[in-house]
């Protein structure tokens, strides 16, 4: 009896140490659904969609716009699209495609949408990463959206060319043409190009469509992405 005392004893110790030690898909997989934890300097973004959400949740089925400053600076965004009744906007600036799929248990997951809108990579290549590593950011993404809501379509706005970001242009060609191939051979996912609209005749970014920062877009900018995106959303 004794003996086998001290064996179920080993084998319940033996099974709490391993649910101890198993943790949720992490954030490098691609799969995490789990709420991540915030960067400081994210930390007045999120607190901003919290109380925004608390005033008023928006209701599930939506449309939501997550990415970085182009989306957060997008003003009106929310009343803009007259075929998409609820919008939700969830951009927080200075983010990359990176963070958007760290933070994905808070920025997209929780709004249960049927759109998931996203507009980031910029950043990325700026500060430094490769286009496979934004290409992979995204993949991560996606899966991770497509585990927690299997339902939910993804659609991905191109990179824009930007003028002070110029020096950037070969990088930002070949990362979307990486996402938007692999797009092509997936499902339940749209690529949305707004590069080559915003090219004049010679190649080069329309000067007129942004601020006196040359990065961030004005209001001719903004029309005309939401010409672009609404003429996607009714194919």
């Amino acid at each position: 009896m004794k003996r086998l005392f001290i064996a179920l004893f080993s084998c319940a110790a033996a099974l709490t140490a391993a649910a101890s030690h198993s943790q949720p898909v992490t954030p490098d997989s691609g799969l995490s659904t789990t709420v991540a934890a915030i960067d400081p300097k994210w930390a007045s973004s999120f607190a901003a969609f919290e109380q925004a959400d608390k005033e008023k949740a928006p209701p599930p089925g939506g449309v939501l716009f997550v990415g970085s400053s182009s989306i957060r600076l997008w003003d009106g965004l929310e009343t803009q699209f007259e075929a998409m009744p609820v919008v939700v906007k969830r951009g927080f600036g200075g983010s990359r495609m990176e963070d958007c799929k760290n933070y994905l248990g808070r920025l997209v997951v929780p709004y249960k949408p049927r759109l998931v809108i996203v507009y980031a990579g910029d950043n990325d290549l700026a500060e430094g990463r490769t286009p496979e590593q934004v290409m992979q950011s995204f993949s991560e993404f996606v899966k991770g959206v497509h585990t927690a809501l299997p339902d939910t379509k993804i659609a991905y706005m191109s990179i824009k060319p930007s003028p002070a970001r110029r020096g950037l242009l070969d990088k930002v060609r070949a990362t979307n043409t990486l996402i938007e191939n692999y797009i092509a051979s997936s499902s339940n996912i749209r690529y949305i190009d707004i590069f080559t609209p915003m090219l004049d005749a010679n190649g080069n970014p329309r000067t007129e469509l942004f601020r006196e920062d040359a990065l961030h877009l004005n209001t001719t900018g903004y029309a005309l992405w939401k010409s672009v995106i609404s003429a996607q959303m009714t194919k």
